[in-house]
């Protein structure tokens, strides 16, 4: 039998809060309410290690030693800023005698304004990466820095979730409409992102027939569709970019050409031909008011309709026009699409919530239809929006989540350690909806700061005994490689401190062209990660890397070699900055060695510091 999701929230909220579990059980399924009171980190995250190490011992597990501070070091500097921990911060850590300076140091970076650009850049690639209208990416700028803004303010994640679901106008000026301008304001497409990445529920199977693997049914995702047809996204001239706007009346003669073609004809036949011209709907829908149809909208109907191609619709020939995905787009409403008659306008749909049945109510206009969606996605009631995130910020930090694919929950699926999900969920209710608080939890438990070690071949084996290595995603990567190259990504070309002219123009930049061929969508397994030959061609091949590994010269090397005359020193100091550790002593004898059958010593450390740069180590979370 499957535990209410509502109720297993309300449960885990008792047992981190102190309140009796049999009280909260006794009230309604799903009405559990969080308390208002927040709930200290390390409460919660001392039970979610001792309900982890329960199910591990009871598994006869044994779960991985704490990791060394220098792994910890660059583990959650990394984690939580996007950076590598400089060589003197490697030392200080190292020596620093203070039991709490892990807790301390956790502190430290979630107060860094880099926290807040590392994780806008992951939500910019959950966003963009499945985008089906690319040019939403114009604004990937504007939005990192709004989600940036948001993230170190500790605005939160029900009240960022709001905007990207409500937002409209400029999407440069307005950012926050990136999610509804990556899916071209489409509503099936919108309502099938927002549930992925907000609640972890794919429910895009259940557009075109019923969940194959869940209890999902097609009427509940075009209920969830009906929230959103009165989006549109509108091209702008001068200046020459995108809006999202509201449209709550329907756009074009769409509706009367369908359910009317004769009054349709007769209403635009200027020349009492029996027919209709380009020019003469041109003319006629100039004359309406806030006249003008779109030269796109026109090349279509003509390339659907003139079946004679003489330049003009017959009454027989708008009759025989197909109904396109959403004449149903030229409605304010949304209609189903029926499956057995595609050219039918389908059957319309009202607005539902599919988690808990709720209705916003009839004829309400697009402000009101997404605002209703917005709160009840974000309702603490809706156990799968707290949860969701949970999973998501877990795996980042693990390697792996309690459910997987991280984007793929739902009350069919089982979660490995679900107490331990509840208590982190009901803790983030509790603390109202705090991202800062959910990481500084996350990296403060025991479980997050054990050593590193393969992911179990088994399917059933638990995970959480040790910490899974992964892959650092692109931005991680490019900002460890400027880092340990010590060059300025503002003095490179589309940094900060050389914008470049033109349309597109940040798609020139360094950063875009590494994210580019390196970045993945974030809800892709971690396993499915792999490096590929482009990505070694570009490393190979980029100038700018090449250059600044020179030996010579003002270099960050050439600079470690001029100050370190002895070998043993230089290596400690490539290491340190590359791998944020010191070489041991076998790492350090196969290096001299090798720095003297190469004979040149700028040379070998060259080769060196470019095998270390291209070494699983650095491209991964240790």
């Amino acid at each position: 039998m499957l535990r209410s999701p509502s109720l297993s929230l309300a449960l885990g909220i008792a047992a981190v809060c102190g309140i009796a579990g049999q009280a909260l059980a006794a009230n309604d399924r799903g009405k559990g309410a969080p308390s208002d009171a927040p709930v200290d980190f390390k409460v919660v995250a001392t039970e979610v290690d001792r309900l982890i190490l329960v199910d591990l011992q009871k598994a006869g597990v044994q779960p991985a030693p704490r990791c060394e501070d220098s792994d910890f070091l660059r583990r959650v500097t990394l984690d939580i800023t996007g950076q590598l921990p400089s060589p003197r911060d490697v030392t200080i850590f190292v020596l620093d005698p203070d039991t709490n300076k892990r807790a301390i140091l956790i502190d430290q970076l979630l107060r860094s304004p880099e926290y807040g650009k590392n994780w806008a850049r992951y939500w910019r690639d959950v966003i963009y990466m499945p985008a089906t209208e690319n040019r939403a990416r114009s604004a990937q700028g504007e939005l990192e820095q709004w989600m940036a803004d948001g993230l170190n303010s500790g605005r939160g994640w029900n009240q960022i979730v709001t905007s990207l679901l409500t937002a409209s106008g400029d999407i440069h000026e307005h950012p926050e409409t990136a999610l509804l301008m990556a899916q071209g304001g489409q509503a099936a497409e919108i309502a099938a992102e927002a549930s992925r990445i907000f609640l972890g529920i794919q429910m895009q199977c259940a557009n075109c027939h019923d969940h194959p693997s869940d209890i999902w049914k097609r009427d509940q995702f075009h209920e969830l569709a009906a929230y959103f047809p009165r989006i549109a996204v509108r091209q702008m001239q001068e200046p020459r970019t995108f809006e999202v706007v509201s449209v709550n009346a329907d756009r074009g003669r769409g509706d009367m050409m369908r359910e009317n073609p004769e009054r349709f004809l007769s209403f635009n036949d200027r020349n009492n031909d029996g027919k209709v011209s380009k020019e003469e709907l041109r003319s006629r829908a100039m004359m309406a008011p806030g006249g003008g149809m779109p030269a796109q909208f026109l090349d279509r109907l003509f390339e659907l309709g003139d079946s004679n191609k003489d330049g003009a619709l017959s009454l027989a020939e708008i009759k025989a026009i197909p109904v396109p995905d959403q004449a149903r787009r030229g409605s304010t409403e949304h209609y189903m699409p029926d499956l057995n008659d595609p050219s039918s306008k389908g059957k319309l749909v009202e607005p539902k919530f599919f988690v808990d049945g709720s209705k916003p109510g009839h004829g309400l206009s697009d402000a009101d239809r997404r605002a209703a969606a917005a709160k009840a996605f974000t309702s603490p009631d809706n156990p799968w929006f707290a949860r969701a995130l949970v999973n998501r910020m877990w795996c980042e930090f693990l390697g792996e989540g309690f459910y997987m694919p991280v984007d793929d929950l739902g009350p069919t699926r089982a979660a490995r350690f679900p107490e331990a999900i509840d208590a982190l969920a009901a803790g983030f209710v509790s603390n109202h909806y705090d991202v800062k608080w959910l990481v500084q939890t996350i990296a403060n438990t025991q479980t997050y700061q054990r050593k590193i070690a393969a992911k179990p071949v088994s399917e059933d084996a638990l995970p959480f005994a040790a910490v899974t290595p992964t892959r650092l995603r692109a931005d991680l990567v490019f900002n460890s490689l400027m880092q340990a190259l010590g060059i300025d990504e503002a003095a490179t070309p589309g940094g900060r401190g050389m914008m470049m002219a033109g349309p597109r123009a940040f798609q020139r930049g360094l950063r875009f062209q590494f994210d580019f061929l390196f970045g993945v969508d974030p809800s892709v397994p971690k396993d499915d990660i792999s490096g590929n030959v482009p990505q070694s061609l570009f490393l190979m091949n980029a100038g700018l890397f090449r250059g600044a590994l020179a030996a010579t010269g003002n270099t960050r090397l050439g600079r470690i070699l001029r100050e370190n005359p002895d070998d043993r020193d230089a290596l400690s100091e490539v290491y340190l900055l590359v791998l944020a550790r010191e070489p041991s002593k076998h790492e350090v004898e196969i290096c001299q060695t090798f720095i003297k059958d190469v004979g040149a010593r700028g040379e070998a450390y060259e080769d060196l510091m470019w095998s270390l740069l291209n070494s699983s180590e650095f491209l991964s979370k240790r």
